[in-house]
């Protein structure tokens, strides 16, 4: 004589999942995420990483460019002195006299391509930029043609804490 046991579960049905309340929150959800999408922007700078001492020999000139900006003004050094300062013109860096300076030493050092801008804590992220696009290029104004022209100062930039 063989007992069959039967189960109750096996006749009754699964609970279905209720998803309406999940529904909800995606109708509400996604185009909130949609829309702020839409507001925030992302720039990109590319930037090189100081090489340390023990690192390849670079083939340029042996001349460190390094800009520092402090809340006085603006330095401009060669890795162990400072060669010129810039001070702040009506509390506001003096960025003109900066590219000026800058397009001399390019002339002395054509082949030179990268430099360091270095920083004093608490200085507002706005003037890393402004010094940080004037180290990269100027635009120069040739004689006798209208318009001006973009001029490749040192694009490779490193950034770091000032001394």
């Amino acid at each position: 004589m063989t007992r069959r046991y039967h189960s109750r579960r096996g006749n009754e049905e699964a609970p279905e999942l209720d998803v309406t309340t999940f529904l909800n929150l995606m109708v509400v959800l996604i185009p909130f995420l949609l829309i702020s999408a839409v507001f925030s922007r992302v720039t990109i700078l590319e930037l090189s990483v100081p090489r340390s001492a023990g690192g390849p020999v670079s083939k340029g000139p042996n001349f460190n460019i390094e800009v520092i900006v402090r809340k006085a003004g603006l330095e401009i050094a060669n890795g162990s002195s400072v060669e010129a300062a810039i001070p702040k013109k009506n509390d506001q860096y003096d960025m003109h006299l900066l590219s000026e300076m800058l397009k001399r030493l390019k002339n002395r050092y054509p082949e030179k391509e990268d430099a360091t801008v270095l920083m004093e804590p608490d200085i507002e992220y706005d003037y890393l930029i402004q010094v940080m696009d004037t180290v990269r290029g100027a635009e120069v104004k040739p004689e006798g043609i209208e318009g001006v022209e973009k001029l490749v100062l040192f694009p490779n930039i490193s950034i770091g804490d000032a001394p």
